[in-house]
């Protein structure tokens, strides 16, 4: 029987968007994946500051998957009251689905930072990773850069260019302050959860 294939694709998703609904769309065609699972973070170790609650996040993130059966939506880290590290999250993966070859999805500049995860020589040996470039971000040593990691720590890493999507949950936070519309910007179930609840405001 052939591996299962699973992308997973961590964030704050504060709010999440049509941005990261695409990234994951994307690296699913891209390399033939058979699910992506979405793995909102409870206490991230770069984002310290994150105003509301992991449940809302969670919540809006099942919203907005909830209609494409090769989108799944973990609670792992959201029930970790410690420090959620990738590392730790995969080996929790790893152990669960044996089955599973797991692609980590993250941004170019998290990309060059990993070597300052925790453990990132042990993360390389437990997943693969798929760096996506982000709008507007240009390095003309990318590759370059991308190759020495991988010489220092090995491991594969994957760059997937071609997102050209520029919109970020800051920017949805901030018209929502300023009492704009959000709509089309994100699926309307998170558009009405916002509202309902009166986040970000």
């Amino acid at each position: 029987m052939s591996t299962l294939k699973y992308g997973i694709m961590g964030g704050t998703f504060n709010p999440i968007h049509y941005a990261h609904l695409f990234i994951a769309e994307e690296v699913l065609d891209n390399f033939k994946l058979d699910k992506i699972l979405f793995m909102p973070t409870g206490t991230p170790p770069h984002k310290q500051n994150i105003n509301i609650d992991a449940f809302h996040r969670y919540t809006m993130t099942k919203l907005a998957v909830s209609n494409n059966p090769n989108f799944l939506v973990s609670d792992l880290e959201v029930l970790n009251s410690n420090v959620s590290y990738s590392v730790d999250t995969i080996r929790k993966l790893k152990l669960n689905h044996p089955d599973i070859e797991f692609y980590f999805i993250t941004g170019t500049d998290a990309i060059l930072e990993l070597p300052t995860w925790k453990e990132p020589r042990e993360l390389l040996s437990l997943c693969k990773f798929v760096s996506v470039n982000r709008p507007n971000y240009v390095d003309e040593n990318l590759v370059n850069k991308i190759n020495i990691i991988k010489n220092n720590l090995g491991g594969e890493i994957f760059l997937l260019n071609g997102h050209d999507i520029n919109l970020s949950s800051t920017q949805i936070r901030q018209r929502v302050r300023e009492g704009k519309t959000v709509r089309y910007l994100l699926p309307d179930s998170v558009n009405d959860y916002i509202l309902k609840n009166k986040l970000y405001v």
